[in-house]
């Protein structure tokens, strides 16, 4: 039995970045024998074991051969004869397919130390191919490793998977994975830009891919170009660190510009309403999580209403602070003047203004917050009266903060 740490932790290490997690290659054993050293079998697929004491993973060296279409389309064979250089094959990225032996010699039989210094991500065989949820994490490396490129052989291999249909097979929770995983990367934008450049993001997220090449208006977006403003306003969320709700908020706000007739461009008319369906249609078919969902759809609808904010009466902005359910949902209110923050400074020489309509609607919030609802309840004398009193006491706290 010969053990080697293979994977994300030997390249993260190579790249002298932070391992968390550590997986492992086992050459030469049968479960039998792993379960007799006291590991521990989790594997449903194929033979996965925990470390007695560390609880790290061990798997089995293995291959792999295509049976049918989609990562699923897999059988796997794992013996004791398979060889490292047999299961390291199976890898993805040459920079993914070195192993490290436990005297820390290094096995690297397809050059990923070399490409590591290239920065480069490239396929290690052709069984590349074979597997399309690789496009994905191509795409999401690219966005995690910002000085990172394709090279140009495996982006001509994605291209001809995404035309064969590999991506249609593609499970909606595993796509969703691999998105919401790249939005949380450090420039997530590359990510969207390399799954465009290959074709894979027409086929996974065509509401997404029709925004380029859809103009706006140039006096509220210099950057003109709907695709360029949304991937600006991501990235902008990447950089202040904001959650995955936020991001994904940001990424979705204006898919309704993508539906505006050509005849009324720049001006997007209704937009905010068009995205709000688009965003339904998404978030049904990729099984969102209910926290992305939420937010989402509360920012495509309300964005564009904050930016008026400063010239509503007192009136006007608690209906405004109702209709966002801000008294009841005070985080996702937040969360809604966070996505809004990255919509209005994700434009070109606008990265830095103000964002005195996110304040002005705060300082309301608190200011009605503040009236105390119950002693005006106990003040009335029928219940019919308590909603209306309870306005006219919140329409004046705010009038008198602001």
């Amino acid at each position: 039995m010969q053990i080697y740490q293979v994977g994300g932790a030997v390249r993260d290490g190579l790249l002298g970045l932070p391992v968390k997690d550590r997986d492992y290659v086992v050459v030469g054993a049968t479960p039998e024998q792993m379960i007799a050293a006291g590991y521990r079998a989790v594997g449903k697929d194929f033979p996965v074991f925990l470390h007695p004491q560390t609880q790290q993973e061990h798997a089995l060296a293995r291959t792999e051969r295509k049976t049918g279409k989609g990562y699923k389309g897999f059988s796997v064979y794992a013996a004791p004869e398979v060889t490292l250089e047999e299961d390291l094959a199976r890898r993805d990225f040459t920079i993914n397919a070195i192993a490290q032996a436990e005297d820390g010699r290094l096995i690297d039989p397809f050059h990923g130390q070399a490409d590591i210094q290239r920065k480069v991500l490239r396929h290690v065989t052709a069984a590349f191919g074979e597997d399309p949820v690789r496009i994905l994490r191509a795409a999401r490396f690219l966005a995690r490793f910002t000085d990172f490129t394709v090279a140009p052989e495996t982006l001509v291999l994605m291209r001809e998977m995404v035309a064969a249909g590999e991506v249609d097979a593609l499970v909606p929770e595993r796509v969703w994975q691999e998105i919401a995983r790249g939005l949380m990367e450090k420039q997530p934008s590359r990510m969207f830009d390399m799954l465009r450049d290959c074709g894979a993001l027409q086929v996974i997220l065509p509401e997404l891919a029709r925004l380029w090449g859809v103009p706006q208006t140039a006096i509220y977006h210099p950057e003109i170009d709907t695709g360029v403003h949304v991937m600006m306003v991501i990235d902008y969320a990447a950089r202040q660190g904001f959650s995955l709700p936020v991001r994904f908020a940001a990424l979705t706000h204006d898919l309704g510009k993508g539906t505006t007739p050509k005849e009324v461009l720049p001006r997007h008319i209704g937009h905010e309403l068009r995205s709000v369906d688009l965003i339904r249609d998404v978030v049904a078919r990729l099984k969102v999580p209910n926290d992305c969902k939420d937010l989402a759809l509360v920012v495509a609808k309300f964005h564009g209403k904050l930016h008026a904010a400063r010239e509503m009466k007192a009136s006007t902005l608690l209906n405004f602070l109702e209709e966002l359910d801000a008294f009841r949902q005070r985080a996702r209110f937040e969360d809604f003047l966070l996505a809004c923050e990255c919509d209005s400074r994700g434009r070109l020489g606008l990265e830095d203004c103000p964002l005195d309509d996110a304040e002005h609607l705060r300082k309301a919030l608190q200011a009605a917050l503040l009236v105390d609802a119950g002693a005006i309840a106990r003040s009335c004398t029928s219940p019919a009266q308590i909603k209306q009193a309870v306005a006219d006491a919140r329409i004046q706290a705010i009038q008198a903060a602001l």
